[in-house]
């Protein structure tokens, strides 16, 4: 199997860093670079930037604005726009319900929704975790009952991510409460404006405002809103996870986080010396290193495998990505941590506050603690390792 680059890879990986580096303004990638906050705005100017370059929704079909790449070329999409600290194009609008839509929508819903979705005119939430309702998602409560040309739908969401931003929520609602679990549920598209809708913010352990409780009382959707077939939505689910999880294991942009870690311990005062002088930190920075390194052959051998066989069913081996991903990418916010020392010291985040706080230390270094601990959920999302552990104890051990 050769895991090398052809010319013509190259020079198509050449280009894309080129235009990341010179298209998506100075700013916003440094706030990827350091982890921080990103404005709404910031999200849209990149995501338009993309759209009008053909980029942003490569993985669409070539009528709704999508790419005829090869695997490998996807693959050097998601890496090289991750290593060139680039705001990928919001997951909820081009991986989870465009596709979705694209897929099991009726024309009428394409047409309606596609181009929206992609420009970002339209921004979506996912409405799927509940309470009691999250690695168990088919136990979900959410009801939504059919009178005349309405469905009335009832319940509460959780860990709505960015949903404070969304004009739009597709949600798996119950819609057959007799039906096993998985078979009675739907797919249905809900403006948030519409009455009955109320939004409540979850402040998390960095002290950001990320996720949110959406709670429905009575909200009236009209049946057109329902995509594909009444209590179909649990496949159209699946289809969308599957989506959910390319690029997981984000190697690009751990690459990006260690070796800027590697230059801040260089420049960073402990002691008499330098952080980079502490041969403990050195070991523990270069095992990550080595393990990036693995990763990025392992997942390399699943692309070039994709050269030569197609199918349109998961690898398994994803799960390998998504748990060994998940595990450096928190390596390298520890690291990070190490780094800025008690200037990683979490506080208000001055901008989402209104403040106007000097940074104690180094202005990089207050960010390091909150991005930590936003990375503890990595191992959680997409399926937690956990559950990719179940999935690889029985695609390869037959357990």
């Amino acid at each position: 199997m050769d895991l090398r680059y052809t010319p013509d890879e190259i020079a198509f990986r050449d280009d894309l860093r080129t235009f990341f580096k010179t298209q998506i303004p100075a700013e916003i990638r440094r706030k990827v670079s350091e982890g921080r906050k990103l404005s709404r705005e910031d999200i849209v100017t990149t995501q338009r930037v993309l759209h009008a370059h053909g980029m942003a929704t490569p993985n669409w079909p070539l009528e709704w604005g999508g790419k005829d790449w090869s695997p490998v070329q996807r693959y050097i999409f998601s890496e090289e726009i991750q290593a060139c600290a680039v705001p990928q194009p919001l997951s909820f609008n081009v991986n989870m319900v465009g596709p979705v839509i694209a897929t099991f929508g009726s024309q009428a819903q394409k047409e309606r929704f596609l181009p929206s979705t992609a420009t970002l005119d339209i921004w979506w939430a996912q409405g799927f975790s509940e309470p009691g309702a999250g690695s168990d998602l088919a136990s979900l409560k959410t009801t939504a009952k059919l009178e005349g040309d309405e469905y009335v739908v009832n319940g509460q969401k959780t860990w709505t991510t960015l949903g404070q931003y969304a004009d739009w929520i597709f949600c798996l609602v119950r819609t057959d409460p007799a039906a096993k679990k998985q078979q009675g549920i739907s797919f249905l598209l809900i403006d948030m404006k519409t009455p009955g809708i109320t939004i409540r913010p979850i402040i998390t352990i960095d002290g950001g405002h990320e996720v949110n409780e959406v709670f429905f009382d009575d909200v009236r959707v009209p049946a057109e809103n329902l995509v594909g077939q009444v209590n179909k939505g649990w496949d159209y689910a699946k289809f969308l996870l599957s989506n959910e999880r390319i690029g997981i294991a984000r190697i690009g942009l751990t690459k990006e986080r260690l070796a800027r870690v590697k230059r801040l311990a260089q420049e960073t005062p402990a002691g008499e010396g330098m952080v980079w002088d502490d041969p403990d930190f050195r070991r523990r920075l270069a095992w990550s290193e080595i393990e990036l390194k693995a990763l990025e052959i392992t997942q390399m051998r699943v692309v070039a495998a994709q050269r030569t066989k197609a199918s349109d069913k998961p690898d398994p081996s994803s799960s390998i990505l998504k748990i060994k991903g998940s595990e450096i990418q928190q390596q390298a916010t520890q690291l990070l941590v190490d780094v800025a020392g008690p200037y990683a010291m979490p506080r208000p985040d001055r901008e989402e506050e209104g403040l106007n706080l000097p940074s104690v230390g180094p202005e990089w270094a207050d960010a390091a603690a909150p991005l930590f601990f936003n990375y503890r959920k990595v191992s959680i999302y997409g399926g937690s390792n956990e559950i990719q552990r179940n999935i690889i104890a029985k695609a390869f051990l037959g357990l």
